[in-house]
């Protein structure tokens, strides 16, 4: 587990985020009645963790199919893009309730530079979507190893005394 620094203020700030993204979304969609049933807001929730060689993104995406899923890279942006669809094999009004969001998402993340976007590759599996992105060769980290003095420095100082 990792220790970070505490800030009281980031649970506003996400709350707030969290509330303009629904506000938004709500004045931004024309609902209608059929339409307020089957589709509600959702967005995947989405972990990234950085390894030595890559950054790698996973959304959970449960009851959605790989082919409503698409992926875009475009000004150093990536998108995840899909929809999760309404099943109609039991007719609406036979649902005593209903909690899970349908409907379509959309979610962007900004790249850092050091990402090698030719090589970024993708897999679901299980209703898990793992985005890979690889750093570039130059960016990775690497060690420096310290060279002790060399005998040939040492005989060329006495030499030119």
């Amino acid at each position: 587990m990792a220790i970070t620094k505490w800030d009281p203020f980031r649970d506003l700030m996400i709350l707030r985020d969290r509330m303009n993204r629904l506000f938004e979304d709500i004045v931004s969609s024309p609902r209608t009645e059929d339409s307020e049933i089957i589709q509600s807001t959702w967005s995947p929730a989405v972990d990234i963790y950085e390894t030595e060689n890559e950054l790698v993104l996973t959304a959970e995406l449960p009851g959605v199919d790989e082919k409503d899923v698409e992926i875009k890279i475009e000004d150093n942006t990536l998108t995840l893009k899909g929809e999760r669809k309404f099943e109609k094999e039991t007719r609406e009004e036979n649902y005593h309730r209903i909690e899970r969001a349908y409907g379509s998402f959309y979610r962007s993340f900004s790249l850092p530079n050091y990402i090698d976007q030719d090589k970024i590759s993708a897999e679901y599996e299980n209703g898990l979507l793992k985005v890979h992105m690889p750093k570039k060769p130059e960016v990775k980290p690497r060690k420096v190893k310290i060279l002790k003095p060399q005998a040939a420095e040492k005989s060329g100082e006495k030499n030119s005394k």
